[in-house]
């Protein structure tokens, strides 16, 4: 498994009247946390590009147990439970203020692809190559799927009552 934390300040202008970060803004705190993962692992998306190869959002789930708001530093952290497969790869993440209260999960389906064409490729080598390391056997021999949460596991209303 590899992980990896990024810090975000909540921006003004990333709120809604209610004081709460917008929703729409989630997926760029996530593209965030896979971009500099993926840089820490020595990984470029701008070379990636360059080289022909995309990686479009297949899938993406959010869902807020409680709210951030301005001023917030938050950590996003993104993980890779399972290894990259095929021509996929899922990112999870969790989102905490920072009292290390649990905000926001989500996850994002990515999807390798010719630019040219738009037709997904196999997961170039280089990025594997790269990832490998941080799986056990058993976890590379899984296949991929996003995770499942349990309805049961809802947050609670008042979570996101306005505080005093």
């Amino acid at each position: 498994m590899y992980q990896s934390d990024t810090h975000i300040r909540v921006r003004y202008a990333e709120t809604d009247q209610m004081g709460y970060v917008y929703h729409g803004n989630y997926a760029a705190y996530f593209e965030v946390a896979r971009t500099e993962a993926f840089r820490q692992l020595g990984i470029s998306y701008k070379t990636m590009e360059a080289e022909g190869v995309g990686m479009p959002v297949g899938e993406l789930r959010t869902r807020f147990r409680r709210p951030a708001r301005y001023d917030d530093l938050l950590t996003v952290r993104m993980l890779l439970r399972q290894p990259a497969e095929g021509t996929r790869i899922l990112f999870e993440y969790e989102i905490y203020n920072e009292a290390q209260e649990l905000l926001t999960e989500g996850h994002t389906l990515m999807v390798f692809v010719n630019m040219s064409t738009g037709r997904p490729v196999p997961i170039p080598a280089a990025i594997q190559q790269k990832l490998l390391p941080y799986f056990t056997e058993e976890e590379t021999a899984g296949p991929l799927t996003p995770p499942k949460t349990p309805a049961s596991e809802a947050p609670a209303p008042a979570a996101f009552l306005k505080k005093e």
